[in-house]
């Protein structure tokens, strides 16, 4: 099926941790439809207790991309605890900015990859954000997709496995506003 519209075109709602009700289903089912060639992996079919655990911080933001009423890609993170910012670990010096933003999913459908979907998503979450720094972690198997964040603005400042059966993931790093 090929997209009705360009991604500038799409509809870019967001959302909050109070309609974690509301999306939960769709954030899994765009999920799975994304990651359809990997989902016998045993780290993405957690990804429910990923969104519960993301989606129940206050500070939770979501955007998700509709084409008319399917859903076609999302993105989402929350503010990152004062004082248990993970990657500084892998600067030094560490940055005097310290209000960070972890942006923890991106997923887009393959009939709407490669259409600047990925961007829109990311930009619409990160407008108008209050935190100075935002961290992501990128796969370090997936070179293509890091090489996009670095288009973005962000830089790698190391590797991180934050649990035993997850990849290997490029920490990367941006100020905000993202250039």
């Amino acid at each position: 099926m090929e997209p009705r519209v360009t991604a500038a075109g799409l509809n870019v709602r967001h959302f909050t941790h109070t309609d974690l009700p509301e999306i939960r289903q769709t954030l899994i089912d765009v999920h799975a439809d994304a990651l359809a060639d990997e989902m016998d992996d045993p780290f993405n079919q957690r990804f429910p207790w990923f969104v519960d655990h993301w989606g129940g911080r206050p500070g939770f933001a979501c955007v998700i991309a509709y084409d008319g009423d399917k859903a076609v890609g999302f993105a989402y993170g929350a503010p990152g605890s004062p004082g248990h910012e993970w990657w500084r670990e892998h600067l030094d010096p560490a940055p005097e900015k310290h209000r960070t933003f972890s942006y923890s999913e991106l997923a887009v459908i393959p009939a709407w990859r490669k259409q600047g979907v990925s961007e829109r998503l990311t930009r619409a979450l990160m407008e108008d954000r209050d935190e100075d720094l935002v961290v992501l972690l990128v796969d370090t198997e997936h070179p293509r997709v890091q090489a996009l964040y670095e288009s973005w603005g962000f830089r790698k400042v190391g590797k991180d496995q934050p649990f035993p059966d997850s990849p290997v993931f490029a920490v990367m790093l941006a100020e905000l506003p993202l250039s």
